[in-house]
C-alpha cells in the first residue's frame, strides 16, 4: 500500500498533477513510481481533457532528492541486475518528459537533485522558488551525472556545467536558470496561486501573475575564472588551474573535486565532453545508460554510497585513491558497449515537445 501512495495522480481542472509523495524519503524515486508516472503521461497525452501536466513533491523539503540510493547499494553491492531495469525505465521516462506535446510543468521548489532533475529539468515549464537547491552530486557518491544530466550541464553556458559535474555544487535559483536547469523564479509563497491558477488557466497565463525576477546568484560573477580553468580534457589540469588561482571560491572547487572519488570525475568529464558532440538527448541518455551499467561492477560506487548514506561517515575510500592513478583504460571501461543490453530510444519525432515556455 506505502508503493501504491509513492506517486499520487489528480486531475485538477485541465492540468493532470503528479505528486511524489515520499516525503520522508526526500520523494526519492523507486522503479514502480517510474512506471507509474509513464502509465499516467500515456493516458493524459491522449486525453483531450488535459491541457498540461504538473509535477511537484508532497512534504516541505523538495522535489525529489534522486533515485533510491540504498536499493542502488545494495543491488551493486551483490551483483545485481534490478538497478540498470530502474535506469532503462527512468531513462526512457527522461526522453519522454522532453519530447512531451503538451506543457510539463515542474515545481522545483526545495531539494531536486539527481533523478530530481531528470523528472523536472527536461521538462517544458521549470519553476523554481528562493528555496531551491539544484545539483547533480553524483561524483560524491562514486558515480556519474545520468538522467540526461550530462546532456543538460553540457549545453549550460561556458563551462559552468562542468564546475556543477565535478564538484556536484549545489545552486540555487537565479544559478540553476543561468545554467539552463529552470525557466522561471516563483516565491515560494506564490506557489499556491500558481497550482490553484493551473486549474483553469494554460501557464502562460498563470505565470505572468507569478513570475519573478530571482535573488542574485553566485556563477555570473564567477564566469572568468570557472571558464578558464575547467576548459579542457584533463582533470588533473582543472585541479591545478583551480588551486594556483587567486579566487578562493576557486581553491575551494579545487579541494572539492580532490575529495570526489577520482575514477568519477574523470569519467564525468569524460562523458560531458562526449555529451557535446553527441547530438540530442536520447543520444546521450543512452550513452549514460552505458556509464550506469557499467558502473554497477565498481568498487567506488558501493564505498560511496556506504560513506555518504549508509553509514555517514563521510569518510569514502576510494580505489584509485588519486587522480594519477586513474588510466585512460580505466575511464574507457565505462564507456564500454553493452552488446544486447544496450538502452535504445527512438528519435524524437520532428516538432516534438512543446518548448520551454
Amino acid at each position: 500500500m506505502e508503493d501504491d501512495n509513492a506517486v499520487l495522480f489528480d486531475v485538477e481542472g485541465r492540468t493532470g498533477a503528479v505528486t511524489l509523495n515520499r516525503p520522508a524519503a526526500l520523494n526519492a524515486l523507486t522503479h514502480s513510481m517510474v512506471m507509474r508516472i509513464d502509465e499516467a503521461l500515456t493516458a493524459w497525452e491522449r486525453d483531450p481533457a488535459i491541457a498540461q501536466v504538473l509535477i511537484r513533491g508532497a512534504g516541505e523539503r523538495g522535489l525529489c532528492a534522486g533515485g533510491d540510493i540504498r536499493a542502488i547499494h545494495e543491488d551493486a553491492r551483490v551483483g545485481g541486475g534490478a538497478s540498470a531495469g530502474f535506469w532503462r525505465d527512468e531513462y526512457r521516462l527522461n526522453a519522454r518528459i522532453a519530447r512531451f506535446p503538451k506543457p510539463y510543468v515542474a515545481v522545483m521548489d526545495g531539494l531536486v537533485m539527481g533523478g530530481g532533475v531528470g523528472v523536472s529539468a527536461h521538462g517544458s515549464v521549470r519553476v523554481v522558488t528562493e528555496r531551491s537547491r539544484v545539483a547533480m552530486p553524483e561524483t560524491g557518491i562514486g558515480f556519474v551525472p545520468d538522467v540526461g544530466g550530462t546532456y543538460l550541464l553540457a549545453l549550460a553556458p561556458g563551462e559552468l556545467g562542468t564546475h556543477l559535474a565535478l564538484t556536484g555544487a549545489v545552486v540555487g535559483a537565479a544559478d540553476a536558470v543561468l545554467c539552463g536547469l529552470a525557466d522561471h523564479f516563483v516565491p515560494s509563497d506564490g506557489l499556491a496561486g500558481l497550482v490553484a491558477g493551473l486549474s483553469v488557466a494554460p501557464v502562460r497565463e498563470v505565470l505572468e501573475r507569478y513570475a519573478a525576477v530571482p535573488p542574485a546568484g553566485v556563477l555570473a560573477e564567477r564566469r572568468g575564472w570557472i571558464d578558464a580553468c575547467y576548459a579542457g580534457d584533463s582533470v588533473e589540469v582543472i585541479v591545478e588551474r583551480l588551486l594556483a588561482h587567486g579566487d578562493p571560491a576557486a581553491k575551494e572547487a579545487g579541494a572539492t573535486i580532490l575529495a570526489k572519488s577520482p575514477t568519477a570525475v574523470k569519467v564525468t568529464l569524460a562523458a560531458l565532453r562526449r555529451a557535446a558532440s553527441l547530438g540530442p538527448l536520447e543520444r546521450v541518455l543512452e550513452q549514460e545508460y552505458r556509464v550506469s551499467c557499467n558502473a554497477l561492477g565498481s568498487a567506488d560506487l558501493v564505498e560511496g554510497i556506504r560513506a555518504q548514506v549508509i553509514d555517514k561517515d563521510r569518510a569514502p575510500r576510494w580505489s584509485p585513491g588519486t587522480l594519477g592513478e586513474v588510466t585512460e583504460a580505466d575511464v574507457a571501461r565505462y564507456f564500454t558497449p553493452l552488446g544486447a543490453d544496450e538502452l535504445r530510444l527512438p528519435d524524437a519525432a520532428p516538432g516534438a515537445g512543446s518548448g520551454h515556455a
